[in-house]
């Protein structure tokens, strides 16, 4: 079951790389993305959720807000791909909300639900919650309108994408969240800006960090995520890093963390993931972040 998570070089990754060599602001990425929708290039899809987040929502529950109360707890997962993250958030009791600025994905995504939701892993565990599919720019307001009450979320789910094939036949876990591993270094402090903004109160941020063991030097996407990289932008969000020219982040030069710094409460690797996360003598690579406003 294990893969070696090494940078090998594909034509779908070729193409990958072409394609976002332009995009270093949030809208030419966001237009980069939507043209491989519509394109109906998707090399990076699996077709089911990450085990690392099954195993998450089944056994360490007690680290997320509480799912069932007088007011059912909203999950956010932009940069959803087909929504499979969406589905069994909901199958575990969160009104989930699937972004995507594509129109395209979003038909992928409503048909996605009619074929598989509700079946095998996307059983409700409890009284399952709903689903709702948002078009829109993740670092603008346009869809605001369509979240019920405030855009304010109790879990937001950070993963570069819940479908992904191995090394050898695609060019990795490219997309979920445009996200983290996905977007140029230069769009990070947006990233972790935003992510303080939609985070309610007494909400989570749920990161699962890849790729961890990649070298910086070797560029993007998808870029290399050691923890380091979530532990500085989530600790200082809306600053500007310090890099070095080979992509290495100069921790010696990051400064004091914000008032707005977020808080991570647990870090540590899960028993499974998708299977391009295990390294050639079957270890676990990826880790997961579990982020939360400080208490007051």
């Amino acid at each position: 079951m294990s893969t070696s998570p090494t940078d090998q070089p594909t034509d779908a990754r070729a193409r990958l790389l072409s394609h976002f060599s332009s995009a270093q602001t949030t809208s030419q990425h966001a237009s980069k993305w939507d043209e491989l929708w519509k394109d109906d290039f998707l090399p990076w899809d699996k077709g089911f959720p990450n085990p690392a987040l099954v195993d998450l929502l089944t056994s360490r529950h007690q680290s997320l807000p509480p799912r069932s109360s007088n007011k059912r707890k909203k999950a956010l997962v932009p940069g959803c791909g087909k929504g499979y993250d969406v589905l069994l958030l909901a199958a575990f009791g969160y009104d989930a909300y699937g972004l995507e600025y594509s129109s395209v994905a979003i038909e992928a995504c409503k048909k996605n639900e009619e074929e598989v939701g509700g079946k095998d892993v996307y059983e409700s565990r409890v009284e399952g919650g709903s689903v709702t599919w948002l078009s829109g720019d993740f670092w603008a307001d346009d869809w605001f309108d369509n979240v019920d009450g405030d855009a304010e979320f109790d879990v937001i789910y950070d993963y570069t994408v819940s479908c992904v094939s191995d090394w050898h036949t695609t060019v990795q876990r490219l997309i979920f969240v445009q996200f983290l591993s996905a977007l140029h270094p230069s769009m990070r402090p947006a990233w972790s800006k935003r992510f303080v903004q939609l985070l309610a109160p007494e909400g989570r941020v749920i990161c699962i960090e890849f790729p961890t063991y990649k070298p910086a030097s070797t560029g993007g996407p998808p870029w290399a995520l050691p923890p380091k990289i979530y532990l500085a932008h989530l600790t200082r969000p809306g600053i500007e890093l310090p890099y070095a020219e080979d992509g290495e982040l100069e921790e010696s030069r990051l400064g004091e963390k914000t008032k707005d710094a977020l808080v991570r409460l647990e870090h540590f690797q899960p028993e499974r993931t998708h299977q391009i996360g295990y390294s050639e003598d079957g270890k676990v690579t990826d880790w997961i972040g579990i982020w939360a406003h400080p208490k007051q």
